[in-house]
């Protein structure tokens, strides 16, 4: 779950989101500390509800997951959240779709990707433009500071061409990699 300290560190208190097991990220409000993001994975070897992308109004007393455009079943959790250093009402989420089994482990599916919010959070909207269509696996994305309308995103895809493959080397098929927006994207 999520542990806040009032004392600098001495003291935490546990103030929620006790079963979402995997917290990726945490995003505090630049000019009000009552307002905070969670990026929460959930359970690694199994599904839950308690996973996603979360929003607290009030310091951690209640709990909101936001859903309003984003992925809401068991299966989707979120790895990473960011929020525009210039503008705290822009996010950005990395919603993933992973499960770990005796033997494998699976990562990706057809709701995961990289999500917008303009409006602090409220609705989301996910961007495909430039990135690669299919099932996505875990994301992780950031503004850069100097220009918030560039972002940067390691994305994981189901490509993977076979390093022999004629394949292997055409930059013009979309797959896992770094990916760059300059219009916030």
């Amino acid at each position: 779950g999520i542990y806040k300290s009032t004392d600098g560190g001495r003291t935490f208190t546990n103030v929620g989101l006790r079963d979402s097991h995997h917290i990726d990220e945490i995003v505090t409000h630049p000019t009000d500390a009552n307002i905070v993001y969670v990026a929460a994975q959930g359970h690694l070897w199994g599904y839950n509800r308690e996973r996603g992308t979360f929003r607290t109004t009030d310091g951690g007393g209640t709990w909101t997951k936001l859903t309003r455009g984003l992925p809401d079943d068991d299966r989707m959790g979120a790895s990473d959240i960011t929020m525009d250093p210039s503008n705290p009402r822009v996010l950005y989420a990395g919603m993933w779709e992973r499960i770990r089994k005796p033997f494998t482990f699976e990562s990706g599916g057809p709701n995961g990707g990289i999500y917008k919010s303009t409006d602090g959070g409220d609705s989301w909207t996910k961007l495909t433009a430039g990135l690669p269509a299919g099932d996505i696996g875990k994301v992780v994305v950031d503004v850069y500071r100097k220009d918030p309308r560039m972002l940067i995103a390691f994305v994981e895809h189901g490509f993977q061409p076979a390093q022999n493959s004629p394949d292997y080397r055409d930059m013009t098929k979309l797959g896992s990699g770094i990916y760059r927006s300059e219009d916030g994207g």
